[in-house]
């Protein structure tokens, strides 16, 4: 009978491409003794970013912006900040992924509880770091409005998150708080790899380093405890404590100088809610804003007069009450509309029939500058309740608004400005 087994030769070979798959797959993977080549490669990644990520953030925020060009280079480095933060978010959620899945080698000083306990501690700030640094600067990316996109092909919105400056505010403070609380951990986890290979002269730093590592001998994992994450929370809340302490909640404008309030006007038509909107092109991506107050003086009358008149409008509005998103402060200074020397704008306008709408005439003085300008609007009249919506585009070179910036390769020269209110006609 023909013998159908393996030859001593055969299983020998057998043993060999077992033995080498099995060895393969624990250089992937964690051990209770050793970390694998996956969870070293996430180590190093992860600590390459933010080494790159914090330097970078700071970089980008003591560029200048006075030009054109310097504008466009911030832009481009805060594109890139944001672009990594982004990465090392899903970095992040897919390394605590891998590493639920995975063994956790047990520590090589277990026994000594306090020294355990700091570094659990100084873990989990780093795991809950790596999650709410990047997600805070995304939403506050997504809840404001200006320049520098995240290059990425999903769109610069978050679900649930809505365009409005409280919020972004409040993020960016969270940003900055969660950041340092960051960097501190990273600064004491760095610390304690350097007391155990200069001081304890042990492995834990070995162990993490590429390449293959040798077992150390089986280790007792300590028992495990929940006090580390309480830990890591005290250290968030004393942070925010302190942060909230240095002002960094308070509101943005607290410093800023007091906006005048425009005096109410005498009117045909008076107002009773109304937006003023504007929206500029910045390196390609609109930024919209809007002043908050303004006040319109209207005298309307279905019937045009002699002239085909149907009446006029004086608006004036309050330069310092422009917000502009992430750019509002720089909208405001001299460059641009110079709120502190030019503090109102005013149009003044004829209103006339144009087919079934209307177009209002007249002229637009804006930051020492007056130019002719045309605004079509549609209008409702239901008893003596008025709807009113129109749009106009104007070109910020005629009001030498942004002359620095000479071309559109960083703010575009057209203006959109839209208007839409609701108005009770007076006795």
């Amino acid at each position: 009978m023909r013998n159908t087994g393996l030859s001593s030769a055969e299983k020998y070979v057998t043993s060999l491409k077992s033995s080498a798959t099995d060895r393969d797959q624990t250089m992937l993977t964690n051990s209770r003794s050793t970390y694998g080549g996956v969870t070293k490669t996430f180590h190093w990644l992860t600590a390459l970013l933010i080494l790159t990520l914090i330097p970078l953030g700071i970089y980008a925020n003591g560029l200048p912006y006075e030009t054109g060009e310097q504008l466009a280079f911030k832009a481009q480095v805060f594109s890139i900040h944001k672009t990594l933060g982004v990465t090392v978010f899903f970095v992040a959620l897919t390394r605590i992924l891998w590493a639920i899945s995975q063994p956790k080698p047990a520590p090589l000083h277990g026994d000594q509880k306090v020294q355990h306990f700091l570094a659990e501690t100084v873990h989990w700030l780093l795991y809950a770091s790596l999650i709410v640094v990047p997600l805070s600067g995304w939403i506050h990316h997504a809840a404001t409005t200006g320049f520098a996109p995240i290059w990425w092909p999903f769109g610069q919105s978050l679900p649930f998150v809505p365009k409005d400056d409280g919020l972004a505010h409040t993020f960016a403070s969270l940003h900055i708080i969660f950041e340092r609380v960051l960097l501190v951990a990273f600064l004491l986890h760095f610390a304690g790899a350097m007391k155990h290979h200069v001081i304890d002269k042990d492995a834990t730093l070995r162990r993490m380093l590429p390449g293959r590592t040798e077992p150390s001998a089986e280790l007792a994992m300590p028992k495990s405890s929940m006090l580390p994450v309480v830990g890591a929370l005290g250290a968030y809340a004393v942070a925010l404590v302190i942060g909230s302490s240095l002002g960094l909640f308070a509101s943005k404008d607290a410093d800023a100088p007091a906006v005048p309030t425009l005096a109410a006007v005498e009117t045909g038509w008076q107002v009773t809610d109304g937006t003023l909107g504007i929206s500029v092109t910045q390196l390609g991506s609109a930024v919209e804003g809007g002043f908050e107050d303004w006040t319109a003086a209207i005298n309307f009358s279905e019937e045009a007069d002699a002239d085909g008149r149907h009446g006029d409008v004086e608006v004036t509005i309050s330069i310092p009450s422009l917000t502009l998103g992430s750019v509002t402060s720089q909208a405001l200074e001299p460059d641009f509309f110079d709120a502190n020397s030019f503090q109102t704008a005013t149009f003044t306008a004829d209103i006339m029939a144009d087919g079934e709408a209307y177009v209002a005439e007249g002229t637009l003085t804006l930051k020492g500058s007056t130019q002719p300008v045309t605004l079509p609007f549609t209008l409702t009249i239901d008893g003596d309740t008025a709807t009113m919506s129109g749009q106009t585009q104007l070109n910020r070179t005629n009001y030498n608004i942004g002359e620095s910036y000479p071309d559109e390769s960083s703010v575009a020269f057209p203006v959109d400005v839209t208007v839409n209110l609701t108005a009770v006609r007076q006795e």
